[in-house]
């Protein structure tokens, strides 16, 4: 099956963009005339694979490397580099340069940025004075469709570079991004933003809008009439808790890259020693489509039960006499089998990490601090793990959720489990500790926390949630209704204006704006259920809302927001923008810093 998602039910027109971006690269490498080596930025591979086959890249005389500091292995004369505008890369690329030139060869170098160039970058290629010898372009990657209703902006680091660093490209990346996908679709005419990043980039849109206005023809409704947008800040709760959706889980034991998972192949039933095998995961694939946002618990009963039900199949097949049409039911069944085997394998292989009483001893824990009426219990818990010298992840997650929760630690407490965490981990993690320190994420509290008052008002837990017939989207954490969409089902059904005083609350301004003549107010209000005539888009379609998540969006959150819209009576599809798929593991390692 390929790495490439099928793009054919979405929302969208996603297929017309993802072949944008192939033609953009392709029309690189045809100006390029005959053979060359196509040099990589490893992170920018992933991406590349679900927007382009390796075949059609080899079509045009590519010969395919990845870019590392070791030099490139390579006969032919002309090489072009495809990264992003990372500085320690292009320290990479002048040794390359350094090193050809030391032995005399002579090659053509192009160095192509993603999406854009950055100043810095080529100042590092002049004090390593090779910039002269480069042709230098842009390839302006924006937008990665991962599934039908899930856009990738690709900015690993967003949340971090925004947070600690104060570095604000990522924001003009974003709104460059939702304007590229308005000049497609149209101008969004509603734009609600929670949250101080979110703020700005609903600003630097109406800049953008500005000085290079989208022309949409006169009458045409605009395809997208809402667009959320929400900073990771305004809820850090809910990527800390352990998600228990099944492609949830999967990300937090196995970690899906760019919409595979890589494990050893005896894990998948093929007998190949120490060989590891890719397993795409996306809606292509019909049975992962209909479990993949299920409760973990659901799934293996799904998966018995049809495995059960083949096997009587089967039973009937070989003892009694059928017709020919029975027969082409039976042959029709069978072809489900490799995806069956497929997610049986992997659910069997989920469940070892699942059954573990430290996952579950975690669980309880992260409900316990969630409810946050037992404050000691929580902090005894975590003191015990960093004495037990549990994964530092581990631990950096659950003190994240404690700490946010309660609004940050009293002094005696946090400076008490700063100097055991530098005591069990090693004092080079310093760094990683100012760096949650900075973000807010882990620090002494100031004021008294409000986390009570909001997990009322907007009713977070949920008791006896039931997780195989859920009416709520508690059933993603089994009792825990995440917060982000929560404020998104609010926006949705009665607008933000009722929930005023919780969204003060809550980190960050928020703002709402109206943009050009499609902006009907009815519909801005209350998205839900008034199918006004700014809501049907011509052809009888659901009219769409994108929800943008600045600093990543989880896979149990994606699961919540896609019950949202299978909900009777909702009058909208939805669509997920996201600087890049995360899990608390992902998100907590982009703050660690080792020093020295």
């Amino acid at each position: 099956m390929a790495q490439i998602p099928n793009l054919d039910n979405a929302p969208l027109n996603l297929t017309a963009l993802r072949e944008q971006s192939q033609k953009e690269l392709i029309n690189i490498l045809k100006n390029i005339r005959g053979k060359k080596c196509l040099v990589i930025d490893p992170k920018l591979g992933g991406s590349l694979s679900s927007i382009i086959q390796t075949s059609l890249l080899k079509e045009h005389g590519v010969e395919l490397r990845y870019l590392s500091a070791d030099p490139i292995q390579t006969d032919l004369a002309k090489v072009v580099y495809l990264v992003r505008s990372q500085l320690n890369l292009m320290k990479f690329i002048s040794s390359h340069v350094h090193n050809d030139l030391s032995k005399g060869l002579q090659r053509e170098y192009y160095v192509y940025f993603v999406p854009r160039r950055a100043v810095g970058c080529e100042k590092i290629l002049e004090e390593e004075k090779v910039h002269h010898l480069l042709t230098v372009g842009e390839y302006p990657l924006y937008i990665l469709p991962l599934d039908e209703d899930v856009l990738s902006f690709e900015l690993d680091l967003a949340y971090k570079e925004y947070q600690v660093d104060g570095d604000t490209s990522s924001l003009w990346h974003i709104a460059k991004a939702i304007h590229k996908l308005e000049s497609s679709f149209g101008v969004i005419p509603n734009v609600r933003a929670k949250g101080k990043a979110s703020v700005r980039v609903a600003d630097i849109l109406n800049h953008m809008q500005a000085e290079e206005p989208v022309n949409s023809p006169e009458m045409v409704v605009p395809e997208i009439n809402t667009l959320i947008l929400l900073d990771r800040e305004v809820d850090m709760v809910t990527p800390m808790c352990s998600q228990l959706t099944y492609e949830g889980l999967l990300d937090e034991f196995l970690h899906i890259n760019n919409g595979a998972v890589e494990l050893e192949a005896s894990i998948m039933g093929v007998q190949q020693e120490g060989k590891k095998i890719k397993v795409p995961l996306n809606s292509s694939d019909k049975l992962f489509k209909e479990i993949r946002d299920l409760n973990f618990e659901v799934v293996v009963q799904i998966l018995r039960q049809k495995a059960t039900s083949m096997k009587q199949d089967y039973t009937e097949m070989t003892t009694t006499s059928q017709s020919v049409s029975e027969l082409k039911d039976f042959v029709k069944k069978l072809n489900s089998l490799p995806e069956m085997t497929r997610h049986i394998n992997l659910a069997q292989h989920l469940s070892t990490f699942t059954s573990k009483p430290s996952f579950l001893g975690k669980l309880d824990m992260e409900h316990t601090i969630i409810e946050a009426q037992s404050y000691d219990i929580c902090f005894e818990y975590i003191e015990e793990m960093i004495h037990k010298q549990e994964s530092l992840i581990n631990v950096l997650r659950l003190l994240v959720l404690f700490s946010i929760t309660n609004s940050g630690l009293p002094k005696k407490h946090f400076d008490y489990l700063r100097r055991e965490l530098l005591h069990s981990y090693g004092f080079e993690h310093m760094g990683t500790l100012n760096n949650l320190e900075k973000a807010g994420l882990f620090r002494k509290q100031e004021t008294k926390s409000n986390w009570l008052t909001v997990k009322r008002a907007l009713q977070l837990v949920v008791e006896d949630t039931d997780t195989a017939i859920p009416n709520d989207i508690a059933y993603v954490f089994s009792g825990y209704a995440p917060l982000s969409i929560r404020l998104v089902q609010h926006a949705v059904r009665s607008g933000w204006r009722p929930i005023e005083e919780i969204l003060k609350l809550l980190p960050g301004p928020h703002s709402d704006t109206k943009r050009g003549r499609f902006s009907s107010t009815s519909s801005f209000d209350n998205l839900y259920g008034s199918s006004a005539s700014g809501d049907k888009v011509a052809d009888g379609r659901r009219s769409l809302v994108l929800v943008v998540f600045i600093g990543g969006v989880t896979f149990a959150e994606i699961s919540a927001l896609r019950f949202l819209s299978a909900q009777e009576g909702m009058a909208y599809d939805l669509i997920i923008g996201t600087t890049k798929i995360i899990s608390g593991n992902t998100l907590t390692e982009t703050f660690v810093e080792k020093l020295g």
